[in-house]
């Protein structure tokens, strides 16, 4: 008999509502809209955060009165989808989400204010409006909301909502600790995979393969396999370039599983490596353990990113530490709260924490340490168990 694999229950999403409804009764708000669409890393965290619906191809909007249930607006293609698949019975199609040079002869397609008085309420009532996924939207789709509602005060909720769904339940930490149980099976295929002459993206292909058969619905950052001068930028994507003898290279695999991400960086070492990035490796894996140790509830996260930021200044690497090395992971594989050295955020008790040591633009090439962990009532639970040394 197999063991039914983690999800999140339909049950959770209610209370969801409620927070945002909370929210919004403490900033006074007379009207909540959380947009999201289909760009891999942050696209669609909203939607699936507050409607388990996978965005694709098609905008979606979570909509908030005062009343008890949100209401889901989407584009005329994914109204059924969104029915069958998401957990807010009230779907309507929003004009501003179609084509203009498509038909639906078949299709209900409604204004905003339409779908306002239709729920009872008008648009003059609509004084102070939230918007979460403001930075997604097109300037033309903005400013049909805006003059939707010309008469309100819009108020920017995007760091707000993340905050709702800063720390974890104990269904999203069993998805998330599964999600890391995929990517630490796209990681040893990527092991087995690695040998000289074989093309980068082969290895990639051999990864999200993998993790695909494991279970993953799609990835939340495309897999980084970076080898000789690829590895050298922060972000990369395989290319067709054999991996070479004594090439180090660089991975970063974060498949998504329900919703959720997980993040594993490492470089895999081919044949006897140039002693220069072996020393910044070992260095960066002493600074995420070092981290790993100020891990508790309470403290400032940029205290705990400062320690490995530390380590590396003093071995040398400061200066390709570029960028915050602490952040935290659910529905975006790297979302806010982000504890870089400007942040006053404190870590909670069942935050899921993602500890990214890197060294990039330097002379000798790139890499990056990079584990999940789960902030416990005393320290830290290391969601993966992945080893830090590969020599092929």
């Amino acid at each position: 008999m197999h063991t039914p694999l983690p999800t999140i229950p339909q049950a959770e999403y209610p209370k969801r509502w409620g927070a945002v409804r909370r929210f919004m009764q403490e900033k006074q708000l007379d009207l909540l809209l959380a947009y999201g669409d289909d760009r891999a890393v942050f696209g669609p965290a909203h939607i699936r955060w507050l409607a388990d619906v996978p965005v694709h191809f098609e905008p979606f909007c979570v909509l908030f009165t005062q009343d008890e249930q949100p209401v889901l607006l989407c584009g005329p293609e994914s109204d059924e989808y969104a029915r069958l698949r998401g957990h807010i019975p009230d779907v309507r199609v929003l004009r501003d989400f179609t084509h203009p040079d498509e038909d639906y002869p078949f299709t209900r397609i409604q204004p905003l204010v339409e779908i306002l008085a239709e729920l009872g309420w008008k648009a003059n009532d609509m004084r102070r409006v939230g918007i979460g996924g403001k930075a997604l939207m097109n300037a033309e789709t903005l400013s049909a909301f805006m003059e939707a509602l010309p008469d309100a005060q819009w108020l920017d909720v995007e760091l707000d909502l993340c905050r709702l769904r800063a720390v974890k339940t104990a269904s999203e930490l069993d998805v998330i600790r599964h999600t890391y149980h995929i990517a630490e099976i796209g990681l040893q295929a990527a092991i087995d995979a690695i040998r000289p002459r074989v093309p980068e993206r082969k290895v990639a292909a051999a990864i999200e393969s993998a993790m695909r058969s494991a279970g993953a619905e799609g990835m939340g950052i495309d897999t980084i396999v970076a080898s000789g001068p690829n590895k050298r930028p922060i972000l990369a994507r395989a290319t067709f370039r054999p991996i070479e003898a004594r090439d180090a290279v660089l991975l970063t695999i974060a498949p998504r599983y329900e919703g959720y991400h997980a993040a594993i960086g490492r470089l895999v070492f081919v044949g006897q490596p140039d002693a220069q990035i072996e020393h910044a490796y070992h260095t960066a894996v002493e600074a995420q353990q070092a981290c790993q140790a100020q891990l508790k509830p309470g403290v400032e996260g940029r205290k705990v990113e400062a320690v490995g930021r530390e380590n590396m200044t003093a071995a040398g690497y400061g200066d390709f530490f570029l960028y915050s090395g602490l952040h935290s992971l659910g529905v975006i594989e790297f979302e806010a709260p982000i504890f870089g050295p400007s942040s006053q955020e404190l870590l909670k008790e069942d935050m899921v924490i993602s500890i990214d040591i890197p060294a990039f633009n330097a002379p000798w090439g790139g890499l990056r340490v990079e584990d999940g962990y789960r902030i416990t009532p005393t320290g830290s639970e290391k969601l993966n168990q992945t080893e830090f040394f590969f020599y092929q």
